[in-house]
């Protein structure tokens, strides 16, 4: 696992327990311990977005690297450069549309 989706995970489950800490604090009527659910679920939030972000930026340098070297590929007629290429734009938009 990368350090990206290991801190999306992570940031994933502070938000399901700050969700459920504040549930709990809102069912017996503590507003500290909602208070303190409230502050980790956005903590998790925070941190899962920009893991995202930072995985889309990854997807955004894959994708133009790839089409630079499709195009190189198609003007020299390499074919295999113009795949390999076409393979790591593809893996970038991949990227970008699995980090919305």
């Amino acid at each position: 696992m990368n350090h990206n989706a290991r801190k999306r995970s992570e940031g994933a489950a502070q938000k399901l327990g700050g969700k459920i800490k504040r549930g709990i604090g809102k069912l017996i009527d503590n507003e500290q311990m909602e208070a303190e659910g409230a502050l980790k679920e956005t903590r998790g939030r925070d941190q899962e977005e920009s893991a995202k972000s930072a995985e889309r930026t990854k997807g955004k340098v894959e994708t133009a690297v790839g089409a630079v070297k499709n195009r190189v590929g198609a003007v020299i007629d390499n074919e295999q450069m113009q795949a390999e290429g076409k393979l790591k734009e593809l893996k970038g938009r991949a990227r970008q549309k699995a980090n919305r």
